[in-house]
């Protein structure tokens, strides 16, 4: 018979087993859940009551179940599973992502019974994984575009520079005006806090449309209503604008003398509409129907962070971008 140090072992195990943050749970064999944990019932939602005695492929989806056969056939070589990532299904059917364990489950004998799995929720590793690759393509399409940019103001500043000290002091202006644009593009952080911060609409377009506008013959015009725009909405419309005007010196209206950029903003009900409408630059660029990160980045601002929507019209004379956003989330 087991002694007291043995017996106090076992209850310590078990409750260290149950009180964990992972699931942990047993099957046969053949895949017949025998035991589960609270931990299993957090994660999946299924009490021990629903899980025991059933097999475990009520866990797996449809395009996943192969993994299971496949674990099962290590575990009876006696193998041991290590860190496996895949995917759950859970009671309410939502998917979680998982860290998957599996280790052989041996009688006294010496032989495999069943298996012991640990499950570890890695979701939020997941999203954090996901957002710093969306982070470092944002910091790498950002670099790109300011050295394109830099490229187009300096063709800019030499079409109305009359001497070498004249455009060097057209070009410094320009971009201080493209880092005082850029600087709303970012949360306004002191001390490691983000601040509040607020500007009006037109301020924000012009310091975004400033270095692309000559002082004697400005190329932008902005017209129609004005408003307040506040934190946080302000460093995603200012993201999204800074886009379209990137990608319009890149390509568009403002990559050539000729070119013209008018911005209409108005109330409809509860919504902004801003239309922007480009007109004398060159022909639409070939590449518009395959969509880049740039695409992606204002598909995130603008329908994920404003809870708006933002249409494309290549007309002959120019392309017309027209953004629909509730009021509530710029200025409210």
């Amino acid at each position: 018979m087991p002694g007291q140090a043995e017996l106090d072992a076992k209850a310590w195990l078990a409750a260290i087993v149950e009180n964990s943050d992972d699931a942990i749970l047993s099957k046969t064999l053949e895949g017949i859940v025998t035991s589960w944990n609270s931990g299993a019932e957090r994660l999946f939602g299924f009490s021990a009551e629903e899980m025991l005695g059933r097999p475990i492929l009520i866990l797996i989806p449809e395009d996943r179940r192969s993994e299971e056969s496949l674990i099962l056939e290590k575990i009876r070589r006696g193998e041991r599973v290590d860190h496996f990532e895949t995917v759950r299904r859970r009671k309410d059917g939502s998917l979680v992502d998982i860290s998957l364990t599996v280790s052989p489950v041996r009688n006294r004998d010496g032989v495999i019974t069943g298996a012991s799995k640990i499950a570890r929720d890695i979701s939020e590793r997941k999203r954090q994984h996901e957002r710093q690759l969306l982070l470092l393509r944002e910091m790498n399409h950002r670099i790109k575009n300011l050295f394109t940019v830099t490229s187009a103001l300096i063709s800019l500043s030499e079409r109305s520079a009359t001497g070498a000290a004249d455009l060097a002091a057209s070009l410094r202006q320009r971009l201080s005006a493209l880092a005082r644009a850029h600087d709303f593009t970012l949360p306004d952080m002191a001390g490691g806090l983000e601040r509040e911060r607020t500007t009006t609409l037109f301020s924000l377009l012009g310091a975004i449309l400033t270095p692309h506008n000559d002082a004697d013959a400005p190329r932008t015009h902005v017209l129609g209503a004005d408003f307040p725009i506040r934190a946080p909405a302000l460093a995603s419309l200012a993201l999204a604008l800074n886009e379209f005007a990137t990608n319009s010196a890149k390509y568009g209206a403002l990559s050539v003398a000729e070119g013209r950029l008018r911005v209409d903003s108005a109330v409809d009900g509860e919504d902004h509409v801003l239309v922007w409408t480009e007109t004398g630059g060159p022909p639409p660029p070939s590449s518009i129907d395959r969509p880049g990160f740039g695409s992606q980045l204002e598909r995130l601002t603008i329908a994920q962070a404003l809870r708006g929507t933002a249409t494309r019209d290549w007309r002959p004379e120019g392309l017309v971008i027209t953004v629909r956003t509730p009021l509530r989330h710029l200025s409210g």
